[in-house]
């Protein structure tokens, strides 16, 4: 079931991607504050509804303990919301998503173990591709901006700053993913359902902080019931996250690179509801994608 959880993880974190971008607006300094008070909330009040449907006894010392995980992940995705700003999603999502391989070759480097000859091939083309994506998107965008004929949005001009973002979000999510290797399968510090729930919670008093500033001490007008755009972000996130701890809890060093593919989702959702246009490299490049998963599919089930 890993490989289908991986699957799910991938869909919703790609659609998440658009909304965020969405929701992100370069003359608003707070953006990336609003956005993260919606995937706190939505994610709280996921986590009290996961408690107790499943009957489940929470021990907030969970939290303190997946702490060094939870942290890694919120502030890797509170630099890409705020990298959002500034960068196009197409340039962004894949250079984020780069950070699958990272987390791959450091279980592979602590964590020896066979893994097959089809899933080192899978795990190659999904990482070839998400960077060859995020090669064309960066020679494309360069190509623009030094044309006299394309006017570009200034929110979308690639600078040193601007690309800084998405790479410190690679580095810091594969340390959070490669510790949550760690954590759910190959030392199985904590439990699936503990780990989800710690996670959660501590998103939701990121995002009650997060509030307080905005709302109380720097006195934004900020009204959580109309954010349905964030809220729609916050909701494919969550969704994501509910499936990932049970992809990453059976088959860490596989599922980490499919699930880097999302940005592959970002990309063409991308392309169809921000109107940019793909030509014949990108697709290609996607067509690479599509047929890692296949493979790592494949090898699942052999």
């Amino acid at each position: 079931m890993w490989f289908l959880f991986a699957i799910l993880t991938t869909l919703s974190w790609g659609a998440a991607d658009l909304f965020y971008k969405k929701g992100s607006n370069a003359k608003d300094k707070y953006s990336h504050l609003k956005v993260s008070i919606m995937v706190g909330l939505v994610m709280g009040i996921h986590a009290l509804c996961y408690m107790f449907v499943k009957g489940i006894h929470f021990d907030p010392f969970d939290m303190v303990k997946y702490l060094p995980v939870s942290i890694l992940y919120i502030l890797s995705m509170i630099i890409g919301y705020f990298g959002l700003r500034y960068l196009e999603l197409s340039i962004s999502s894949p250079v984020q998503n780069s950070s699958g391989a990272i987390t791959a070759i450091l279980l592979l480097i602590f964590f020896p173990q066979p893994i097959g000859l089809i899933n080192v091939i899978g795990i190659v083309l999904i990482t070839g591709g998400v960077i060859g994506l995020g090669v064309l998107e960066k020679r494309a965008q360069t190509q623009a901006l030094q044309s006299d004929k394309v006017n570009i949005d200034p929110k979308y001009q690639l600078s040193i700053l601007a690309i800084t973002f998405p790479i410190l979000y690679a580095i810091i999510d594969a340390l959070g993913t490669f510790a949550d290797g760690i954590y759910l399968d190959e030392l199985a510090l904590i439990s699936e359902d503990a780990a989800l729930l710690a996670y959660e919670f501590t998103w939701f008093i990121v995002a009650i902080i997060c509030y307080i500033y905005i709302r109380i001490i720097k006195k934004e007008n900020f009204h959580i019931l109309k954010e349905p755009v964030r809220a729609t972000a916050a909701i494919f996130e969550t969704a994501g996250q509910f499936f990932y701890v049970f992809a990453m809890a059976k088959n860490a060093v596989i599922a980490a690179p499919l699930i880097a593919s999302y940005s592959i989702v970002s990309v063409i959702l991308s392309r169809i509801f921000l109107r940019e246009k793909l030509d014949k490299a990108y697709y290609f490049v996607i067509a690479i994608v599509l047929i890692g998963i296949a493979v790592l599919g494949v090898a699942e089930e052999l």
